[in-house]
């Protein structure tokens, strides 16, 4: 009888969600007030982070972020009190150290207070094929892209929990839905970040914590310094991003409580064509036939990431 009733729940939640996000085509969602909240953004001293940090300043939030280049710190404060944040803390903190991540946090804790918005932006690439890249660079993209978000989130969603109120935000990436060429460690690192942050915020769900919010940011590569000379084949299709545009988008999928937020638009195409034709592989065709065509998928999906 609780199989039939859970079957039963699934089907309608399904239905009413579709029907939410088709209605939600038409009718904006009401964006949420954050002004006051602490706002912690890693790898805050450049690039995305840098720009998140305007757009969450000019929200009159409370900003405390977090890098491993000072002086890049203290451009991105400077920029964020001139765009309107009420304060700015920053600090030093390499986010693959697990007890410099839990040392840092206590400190934020103790000076700032409870973190109500924490963003895993900190990453990194080799930008080496597998077998190039050596040992060191593989272990330290997989410390920052991925395990980085466990120690932060062992740090600062306890609190969340207990006031039932905060937002999870985690910037991954297209690749860590498909495989692309020549990221090997990237891709795997950018998996267990998505795979990671899904299952917390069901987790989340399943114990009744709906206060606390969680969205997933996977943009294709984005024009900064950490994708420099990156080209697309499908200019269209998947257009390299400008990043205070990747930045805004992320900043409204906050404010809106978006779980997922892709980019370009056509990678929710993309990803669910890629999903579709798996389930239709793996059920549907014969068991001899499924190894040669689930490999044509993959090669499919190679030759628009590479």
């Amino acid at each position: 009888m609780n199989f039939f009733l859970e079957t039963i729940q699934v089907i309608l939640l399904s239905i009413w969600y579709n029907v939410e996000s088709f209605w939600h085509l038409f009718v904006p969602m009401k964006k949420k007030n954050i002004a006051g909240e602490v706002v912690l953004i890693t790898g805050a001293g450049s690039g995305i982070g840098r720009l998140m940090a305007q757009e969450f300043a000019a929200l009159g939030t409370v900003l405390v972020l977090w890098d491993i280049n000072q002086e890049g710190m203290k451009e991105t404060a400077r920029l964020a009190k001139q765009s309107g944040a009420s304060r700015v803390h920053y600090y030093l903190c390499d986010c693959s150290d697990k007890n410099e991540v839990y040392r840092v946090a206590d400190q934020v804790k103790r000076e700032v207070g409870d973190v109500d918005i924490l963003v895993n932006n900190a990453g990194i690439v080799t930008g080496k094929k597998f077998m190039d890249a050596p040992d060191s660079l593989i272990e330290k993209t997989l410390e920052v892209n991925s395990m980085a978000h466990f120690w932060t989130y062992k740090a600062f969603l306890p609190a969340m929990i207990a006031n039932n109120h905060g937002h999870l935000v985690s910037i991954a990436s297209t690749a860590g839905f498909i495989g692309v060429n020549g990221l090997a460690d990237y891709c795997a690192s950018k998996f267990a970040a998505v795979g990671f942050a899904e299952s917390v915020g069901l987790e989340l769900l399943a114990t009744g914590k709906d206060g606390v919010k969680t969205t997933i940011v996977c943009p294709y590569f984005i024009n900064t310094g950490m994708f420099d000379g990156c080209q697309t084949k499908w200019p269209t299709l998947l257009p390299i991003l400008n990043p205070e545009y990747v930045a805004k988008k992320i900043i409204h999928a906050v404010l809106t409580d978006q779980v997922f937020l892709l980019m370009p638009r056509s990678m929710y195409l993309i990803a669910a064509l890629k999903k579709l034709v798996l389930v239709f592989f793996l059920n549907f065709l014969p068991h001899t036939m499924q190894s040669f065509d689930i490999q044509n998928v993959f090669n499919t999906s190679a030759l628009l990431f590479s």
